[in-house]
């Protein structure tokens, strides 16, 4: 999978590796750099893309969280201009991982615009598994990110690809009802279900805007309403 279980561990086990690895780190930054130096007119846009996101993402693996921050954003803000959502959700989340002041802020668009645009559902998995890993075991707010995990699992995965990843939202659900209640038992899951409302879009999906909101603290960096006004299903 492309997104799921991905790490930053630059899987050193000695310092000479650490080394060994921080310098091909910095080597590969240094040749994505240089062919973000030429005019863009000579590259592909796509590739463009590619490489402004894989700058931010060698930043961030080499620990230097004010550069990554910095050149995630200036990706988030451009991408955001071009309504290139799966790419902007992928800059906020380097964001959050350059571990930043803003870092939950970053967060918070992202999950915004992971559940509001149809992205690949791989992507608004992981970054609302990130909440369920920032968010307390007893909080409900985790419970409501796993819902809604696999909730975006059933309404967008293709048939080859919706029993891999709703098997692993269904993991994560039960991960969480074991911190957040305890369960263990299959009924008792289905009574922690009914209880808290994962069973019901209509009730649980305010409850993730709610999470989203206090993630964000009204920082918000872009237009919602004229987002929302613009989608062809209000």
């Amino acid at each position: 999978m492309k997104h799921l279980g991905a790490s930053f561990d630059l899987g050193a086990e000695s310092g000479a590796d650490t080394s060994t690895s921080t310098a091909a780190l910095g080597a590969r930054l240094t040749a994505v750099r240089d062919r973000l130096k030429e005019s863009e007119i000579e590259i592909d846009p796509l590739r463009w893309r590619e490489l402004a996101l894989q700058e931010a993402r060698l930043l961030v693996l080499l620990e230097q969280g004010p550069q990554a921050w910095q050149s995630a954003r200036r990706c988030f803000d451009r991408f955001c201009a071009a309504h290139l959502w799966a790419e902007a959700i992928e800059a906020a989340r380097l964001m959050f991982q350059s571990g930043e002041q803003d870092a939950l802020v970053a967060l918070g668009h992202g999950v915004w615009l992971a559940v509001t645009f149809p992205v690949d559902p791989e992507l608004s998995i992981t970054l609302l598994q990130d909440i369920i890993d920032e968010t307390p075991d007893d909080s409900d707010g985790a419970a409501v990110a796993a819902a809604t995990a696999a909730y975006v699992v059933d309404l967008r995965a293709q048939e080859k690809e919706h029993q891999s990843l709703s098997f692993f939202a269904n993991q994560l659900l039960g991960t969480v009802a074991r911190r957040h209640s305890g369960i263990e038992q299959q009924e008792a899951f289905e009574q922690w279900i009914e209880r808290l409302e994962l069973n019901d879009p209509a009730r649980f999906l305010p409850r993730l805007r709610n999470v989203i909101d206090v993630l964000v603290q009204d920082n918000w960096w872009i237009d919602r309403s004229a987002i929302q006004a613009s989608l062809p299903v209000q």
